[in-house]
């Protein structure tokens, strides 16, 4: 039996996780291993191991996702100085959890690539 996924946890309510949105396609919550003064992770509500695995009818979920980034960057004062957000894809661009994710980074200036140290 494989282990269940942290993401679907979080969004079924089973598990704790410091969400700050929730709507009826997405759950986005602080990072409990943050790499920036903000970090915040955007998951859909429907399981999506990879962006690998996305289809055409995705498209407007992803949309959402970043639309939910840029008002939560507002929200939490970092849309005016920049941000960074990314979807690592795969395990070699460093996905650890197969539950697609949109990072939401900010707070510091960052360099390339994201991590670590910048």
């Amino acid at each position: 039996m494989s282990k269940p996924c942290i993401f679907c946890e979080i969004v079924a309510g089973r598990m704790d996780a410091d969400v700050i949105h929730r709507d009826d396609q997405v759950v986005a919550f602080h990072d409990i291993h943050p790499q920036a003064p903000t970090h915040v992770l955007i998951i859909p509500r429907r399981h999506i191991e990879s962006m690998v695995d996305i289809q055409p009818d995705d498209a407007s979920l992803i949309g959402h996702m970043h639309l939910t980034a840029k008002k939560l960057a507002h929200e939490l004062g970092i849309a005016d100085t920049g941000y960074r957000s990314i979807f690592n894809c795969g395990r070699d661009a460093g996905q650890t959890v197969w539950h697609i994710h949109l990072h939401l980074m900010g707070g510091r200036s960052m360099g390339w690539p994201p991590w670590p140290g910048n």
